[in-house]
């Protein structure tokens, strides 16, 4: 079993926090079987999470600071920028491939369509990330990398040839693991919700 620290010096000499988010912890299990996506995984906190619960995961990041570390534990690496300017990406994954998709503390707009494609049928994306108001807290605080209100729920329909159906929605404060404005989903690729969707 891979033992997680719940907390990581960045070389930077700043703190982050390693234990996976409550809200992935909560809804992963939703996912069919199947390779999850941990998208810009950064330090690896919920790859390292995940491939500690028996799961086949894909870490995607463009920095190679975590990913070697990732990779001794099982995951498969890309390292890739998404991100060639503000208003496009470039995706290097093919449609209906993943059976999760986890991206957090992480925005792209031009990503969301992609993400909603590389969902395999019945797949899952579980997002969580921060929202306007958040500059009251902290960084981020520019409001190109802060979701409108609302903003996360409508991208559920950013791709008009894939159906979404939300199993859960929040927007608001957190207090932990720092107090925040955040905005989550968690939302599988089907025209309904089914009985597989348990809250």
């Amino acid at each position: 079993m891979i033992e997680i620290k719940s907390q990581i010096s960045h070389p930077s000499g700043a703190i982050t926090q390693t234990a996976a988010s409550p809200w992935v912890k909560r809804f992963v299990s939703l996912a069919p079987a199947g390779q999850i996506l941990d998208l810009a995984c950064g330090y690896g906190r919920h790859a390292s999470w995940l491939l500690s619960e028996g799961n086949e995961v894909v870490a995607l990041d463009r920095n190679t600071e975590m990913l070697s570390e990732l990779e001794r534990q099982g995951a498969r690496i890309v390292l890739h920028d998404l991100e060639p300017d503000a208003e496009t990406a470039d995706w290097p994954f093919a449609d209906n491939l993943f059976a999760a998709i986890i991206v957090c503390n992480y925005l792209h707009r031009p990503l969301f369509p992609h993400l909603l494609a590389s969902l395999k049928p019945g797949g899952i994306l579980i997002y969580e990330t921060f929202a306007l108001g958040n500059a009251l807290f902290g960084k981020p605080s520019n409001p190109h990398f802060l979701l409108k209100p609302g903003e996360l729920f409508h991208q559920m329909a950013s791709n008009p040839s894939v159906a979404m159906q939300v199993i859960a929605y929040e927007e608001g404060f957190i207090q932990d693991p720092k107090p925040a404005m955040v905005q989550r989903i968690c939302s599988r690729k089907a025209p309904q919700g089914t009985e597989n969707d348990v809250l």
